[in-house]
């Protein structure tokens, strides 16, 4: 019935008026990440002038539609994402905005979002250490929000990781960084990788993944989508990442960055044309998510057994014994069951 594999993609306060993208969003995926409603330059583009409307609207919706949504982010760490007005603070008083902009995000929002994107991208820049002069600033994120809010998985949240090509953000570079955060007192509990990719090599990204998960921290695909002009090309890149995705026991989830035409960040990423109709890349994606499913029929044997391997997910389940009596159940295979699982019929 549903694969235990989450799949997400991002959303804005524009995109949900289209009837054509929330229809495959409510069909399609099981999480949501705010594209910018929820960035520090969204909510608090002057200083002190709050605005949480936006994304309290999209909260509401992904609540009413049951889907999970990550916090992005609390905050920025490359300077060209910062708003002027917080380049323009002293040391004291960035300190100070710093601790606002936790206790009022966070606070705000307890229990509501399963992950938080603590400090991004902090392999590509350091806003926050140079201003404060303090190293330490990313662990102290990380504990704060833990503080106020213990429940979410907090990430670290970055780019080009497992492209290979960017010497700035190794997978060990990204995995130093984790060992760090852990030893300044941070609990760690995501590895982003933000995956926004070209022309993708399966053995790359299998190496990094193998590489981040020695640090036993769990990995999800945070922002993955594919630019390729070719429809064809753009569907076997993007089957390339999913199915090393997949794969690897240390991925728990993957989260598109949008996937309508004229609403994606990056051009010839999408895969479902501006009037609703499912292109190549994005059927590729479907039948992933149904080959990714188990349909499965056969006999039990002379003790009532049947045997069957399955994907990890929700199961249902119709038995019709010889004298034509059917019996419905539903089971729940969950990752890590090594043993056999009895399902009791007695009460269906």
């Amino acid at each position: 019935m549903d694969n235990s594999f989450p799949f997400g993609t991002c959303i804005n306060t524009t995109v949900i008026q289209n009837p054509a993208f929330l229809d495959f969003f409510t069909n399609h995926f099981d999480w949501a990440v705010f594209e910018n409603e929820l960035k520090w330059y969204h909510t608090e583009a002057q200083q002190g002038q709050l605005n949480y409307a936006d994304a309290d609207a999209l909260l509401a919706l992904c609540d009413r539609l049951r889907k999970r949504v990550r916090g992005h982010c609390v905050f920025w760490s490359v300077d060209g994402d910062v708003q002027q007005w917080v380049k323009n603070l002293g040391k004291d008083e960035l300190k100070s905005a710093v601790q606002s902009r936790l206790e009022g995000l966070v606070s705000r929002y307890a229990g509501k979002f399963p992950h938080y994107d603590v400090n991004n991208e902090m392999l590509h820049g350091q806003f926050f250490r140079d201003r404060l002069a303090d190293e330490d600033v990313p662990a102290f994120m990380f504990k704060e929000v833990a503080r106020l809010d213990p429940e979410p998985a907090l990430f670290v949240n970055d780019f080009n990781v497992e492209c290979g090509n960017d010497p700035n953000a190794t997978p060990e570079k990204y995995a130093e960084q984790v060992a760090w955060l852990e030893s300044c007192g941070a609990v760690v509990g995501g590895i982003g990788l933000q995956g926004h990719v070209q022309n993708p090599v399966g053995e790359v990204i299998c190496a990094a993944l193998d590489r981040l998960a020695t640090t036993g921290v769990p990995i999800w695909f945070t922002e993955l989508d594919v630019s390729e002009p070719d429809v064809s090309l753009r569907a076997k890149d993007l089957e390339v990442v999913l199915r090393e995705a997949y794969a690897h026991p240390a991925v728990e989830g993957v989260v598109l960055w949008g996937f309508m035409q004229g609403t994606m960040w990056r051009q010839d990423a999408w895969l479902v044309d501006a009037d609703g109709t499912v292109n190549e890349a994005g059927q590729m994606f479907l039948n992933l998510q149904r080959e990714w499913k188990t349909d499965v029929r056969g006999n039990a044997d002379g003790d009532g057994n049947f045997k069957f391997r399955g994907f990890h997910g929700r199961y249902f389940v119709e038995v019709t014994t010889a004298t034509g009596c059917r019996m419905l159940k539903t089971f729940t295979v969950e990752k890590g069951d090594n043993t056999p699982l009895l399902v009791d019929l007695g009460d269906a």
